[in-house]
């Protein structure tokens, strides 16, 4: 989701941009970031491929990922977000972790990978296709239709803008839903499953992440142009008018309700696959246990 305020310099329309958080390859260029986010998709989609080298190939995408986390480091930083250069440090030695236990032919971790190597083919066709404007174009009048039915007046800007009280609001692929649904869909698919478990996973992930999606970006849109968080400029600030009440709704409010709701599903796809419960358990044991080893040097 990406805000600009707009102001009035005489008789021309100006307005404050904020740089795309993620790949869309119809509204940005191709650079690094892009490549790191195809190279990774790549890398998982071969490491699905029975050969002896397919471990490589996971190690290969997570280390993808990891540069990528980095690369956005700057503009996270530049919004306030500390969650996730602070994953991005964190990449590090879950990467070496993991690059280790792969090449020993750990069960545990190549179901690690093989979740997202499914999250990534789901992904895959909303990232790099036409696909992925449809859905935003989907999900931007669905979010209209509800705001509108909340009593408030909202406009359509652009086909994936809106506009209330003088604040533009972006929607991206990001604001969809579509990677939390892909991630999770790739956990349920970490371990083998019956039609029966496959079908209720979907039912709980898909429409529980899609509806409250939508809900997630009213709620934003709302608070963010009618002003609801004016507090903290010294810590929600970045210079730009009103930025303080879109900093709290959408990377503190927003995300720790995410985080919640991730936390149920999880909650929820254990008790519909066993499974999936003990290869959660598995690996914490895996990496706290790893861990533990370095501070007891």
């Amino acid at each position: 989701m990406l805000v600009f305020q707009e102001f009035r310099e005489g008789s021309s329309l100006s307005a404050v941009p904020y740089q795309y958080p993620f790949f869309h390859p119809a509204v940005i260029p191709i650079g690094m970031k892009e490549i790191l986010v195809l190279a990774s998709c790549l890398f998982f989609i071969l490491f699905l491929v029975p050969t002896r080298v397919r471990r490589y190939f996971a190690i290969l995408g997570w280390t993808a990922i990891v540069l990528f986390l980095f690369a956005e480091v700057p503009y996270y930083l530049s919004i306030n977000n500390y969650l996730y250069p602070t994953l991005a440090v964190l990449s590090v030695p879950f990467l070496y972790i993991t690059a280790r236990y792969l090449l020993s032919g750990d069960r545990r971790v190549e179901q690690l990978s093989r979740a997202a190597a499914v999250a990534f083919l789901i992904y895959a066709p909303f990232a790099f296709t036409p696909l992925g404007d449809w859905l935003i174009s989907v999900v931007v009048g669905q979010t209209l239709w509800l705001i509108r039915s909340l009593g408030y007046d909202v406009a359509l800007y652009a086909w994936n803008m809106v506009i209330r009280n003088g604040f533009r609001v972006e929607i991206i692929l990001a604001c969809t839903g579509i990677q939390a649904i892909a991630i999770m869909l790739g956990v349920a698919a970490a371990v083998p499953t019956t039609i029966r478990q496959k079908t209720a996973a979907f039912l709980v992930i898909v429409p529980t992440i899609y509806v409250l999606n939508i809900v997630r970006n009213t709620a934003v849109i709302i608070a963010y142009t009618g002003q609801w968080f004016p507090y903290y400029p010294g810590i929600a600030g970045n210079g730009e008018f009103g930025y303080e009440s879109f900093f709290w709704a959408h990377n503190v409010i927003a995300e720790l309700l995410a985080l919640v709701l991730l936390v149920g599903i999880a909650y929820s796809l254990f008790r519909i696959i066993p499974d999936l419960a003990d290869l959660a358990a598995g690996l914490y044991d895996l990496y706290a246990g790893e861990v533990r080893k370095v501070f007891r040097r």
